[in-house]
């Protein structure tokens, strides 16, 4: 095991898809996937569960792995992932020089491997800052538009004349795991800003915030399902 906690934000008040960290993903809860990546992967002393719900926090304690019980102001449609693993960070005595990994509790495309690969990037690259997942944009935003009364406006114009293979790429978070020492969880605000990428396919990512966006991503799980062993 590696000086690395493993902090798994679970809360049970999902909006858009009701009970959305225990609802079966292609035959399981979806927190169970982050779980089992946290385990495989070798990397942490310690995996916690961090929820104001309580059957969420008997699951987690039933697959073995610690709970924290967050406060309920910690628990609402408003609150940061930051400040939710800064509270686990000094409620749980986590020491500064410690390296806390927040892992999404719907992250089912991502494989423990990476997580293990991550993490050295992290040791390595990111003493003073985050290391996290991101991908590529599978659109240039330098191509986006606004419609304002019905008509549309670019927001890059000095773009338009450029072909899109000679725009420069543009990445985005990817929502899945953010590296980081306990210390800078605690002193740096701005998670994105001066960090360290750690890039992955468009096939190991997919947004859930709504059930098209789910049913997407069983149907890239399946699909990597059947690609062969790393």
């Amino acid at each position: 095991m590696h000086n690395c906690v493993c902090v798994i934000p679970a809360r049970g008040g999902s909006k858009r898809i009701l009970r959305k960290n225990l609802k079966e993903f292609c035959g399981k809860p979806i927190l169970s996937y982050s779980l089992s990546n946290a385990k495989k992967s070798g990397i942490f002393q310690n995996i916690v569960v961090s929820s104001e719900d309580a059957e969420i926090l008997e699951f987690a304690k039933k697959a073995g792995v610690s709970t924290f019980e967050r406060p309920k102001e910690l628990s609402d449609d408003y609150t940061g992932t930051r400040a939710v693993i800064v509270n686990a960070i000094e409620s749980l005595g986590i020491p500064k020089e410690t390296f806390v990994c927040c892992l999404y509790a719907t992250a089912p495309l991502l494989d423990f491997r990476i997580l293990r690969e991550a993490f050295e990037v992290a040791q390595s690259r990111a003493q003073d800052c985050y290391c996290f997942a991101a991908v590529e944009f599978d659109y240039s935003p330098f191509r986006a538009f606004i419609i304002a009364q019905g008509r549309n406006q670019m927001l890059f114009r000095e773009y338009f004349t450029k072909r899109s293979q000679d725009l420069e790429k543009v990445y985005h978070d990817a929502g899945q795991f953010y590296f980081a020492r306990a210390g800078v969880w605690q002193e740096r605000e701005n998670i994105f800003e001066d960090s360290v990428s750690f890039l992955l396919p468009q096939a190991r990512v997919a947004d859930i915030d709504t059930m098209e966006d789910w049913n997407l991503a069983e149907l890239k799980f399946k699909q990597l399902s059947l690609l062969p062993p790393q």
